[in-house]
C-alpha cells in the first residue's frame, strides 16, 4: 500500500474505564487541481479533494466520464505540474470551449437540477450501455471480493473502494479514494488509459451509496451494471432506468435490491 495514502495521527481514546494516548492511522486527504491544455488554451477545470495516488487515472477518468474526451489517444501527456497536487493533461485535440467554461460538480452535495443533469448526460451518451447478464450468486460475492482488495480501507476505515469485475466475478481493476466519485474516476480512468473502454461486459461495484454521479460515470464508460453497498438516490434510479443500467443497492449480508434492470 503506498504510504502517501495513509498517515499516523496522535489520538486520545476514551473508554468507560480508561484513557489511552497513542497513534491512529488515517486516510490522507489533499486537494488535486486538474488542468487541461488544448491548442493554445490552458484552464483549470476542477479542484477535488482526494487521497493522493493514481492521480493520472483520476484525471483521465474525470475527463472521460465528464464527456470531454472520448479515447486515450486524445491525450498527449499527463504529468504533475509544479506540485504533487496539480495535474496537467495535454490534449492532441481541441475541446469545445463551452465545456471548459461549465462548472464541474465534484461533490455529492451539489445543487444541480436533476433535469439539467440528465440532459447533460444524454448529450454525452449516444447509446445506452448494452445489458449484461449477471447471476445473483456473483452479486452476493462482490462485497467480499471488494473488501479483500481494499488494503487502505483495512488500515484506516476511511476510504471508498470502486472495483470493476467481469460478469463472472473476476476482478479487472480496483482503486480507493476518500471520495467515492474519485474512486470511480480512478478505476474507470485506469482502464480508459489501457484502451479497453467501453466496459460493456463489466460490473462496477462501489463501497458507497449509489448517487447520480456514479450512475453517470457508469453510463459514459458503457458499464451496464452498477452495484452499491449503500442506498441509491431517486435521481440515480431515474438515470439508470432511462439509460438501461442495472442498478443494485444494499448489496451486503447476502441480499440486494434491484432498482433498475434485471438479474439473471
Amino acid at each position: 500500500m503506498p504510504e502517501e495514502r495513509i498517515a499516523p495521527v496522535a489520538v486520545t481514546r476514551i473508554a468507560p474505564d480508561s484513557v489511552t494516548r497513542n497513534e491512529d492511522v488515517l486516510a490522507v486527504e489533499e486537494p488535486l487541481e486538474i488542468r487541461v491544455a488544448s491548442e493554445e488554451r490552458e484552464k483549470n477545470i476542477s479542484v477535488t479533494m482526494r487521497t493522493p495516488g493514481d492521480d493520472h487515472d483520476l484525471a483521465a477518468g474525470f475527463l472521460f466520464t465528464e464527456g470531454l474526451i472520448r479515447s486515450a489517444e486524445e491525450i498527449e501527456s499527463i504529468r504533475h505540474w509544479g506540485s504533487p497536487n496539480v495535474v496537467r493533461v495535454a490534449l492532441r485535440v481541441p475541446i469545445d470551449s463551452s465545456k471548459l467554461d461549465r462548472h464541474f460538480y465534484t461533490t455529492s452535495s451539489c445543487g444541480v437540477c436533476g433535469k439539467t443533469s440528465i440532459d447533460a448526460v444524454r448529450m454525452v451518451c449516444v447509446a445506452p450501455p448494452p445489458s449484461a447478464a449477471i447471476a445473483a450468486d456473483v452479486i452476493h460475492r462482490l462485497p467480499k471480493l471488494l473488501e479483500q482488495h481494499q488494503s487502505a480501507f483495512r488500515a484506516t476505515g476511511g476510504l471508498h473502494g470502486a472495483a470493476i469485475f467481469t460478469a463472472a466475478g473476476d476482478l479487472l481493476r480496483i482503486r480507493e479514494d476518500i471520495g467515492r466519485h474519485n474512486a470511480v474516476d480512478k478505476v474507470i480512468g485506469s482502464l480508459f488509459l489501457d484502451g479497453v473502454t467501453p466496459l460493456s461486459k463489466s460490473v462496477l461495484m462501489v463501497s458507497s451509496r449509489a448517487s447520480f454521479e456514479l450512475v453517470q460515470k457508469a453510463v459514459v464508460a458503457g458499464i451496464p451494471v452498477l452495484a452499491a453497498v449503500g442506498a441509491p438516490s431517486t435521481l440515480a434510479v431515474q438515470l439508470a432506468r432511462e439509460f438501461g443500467v442495472t442498478l443494485l443497492a444494499f448489496v451486503r449480508d447476502g441480499r440486494f435490491n434491484i432498482y433498475a434492470g434485471e438479474v439473471a
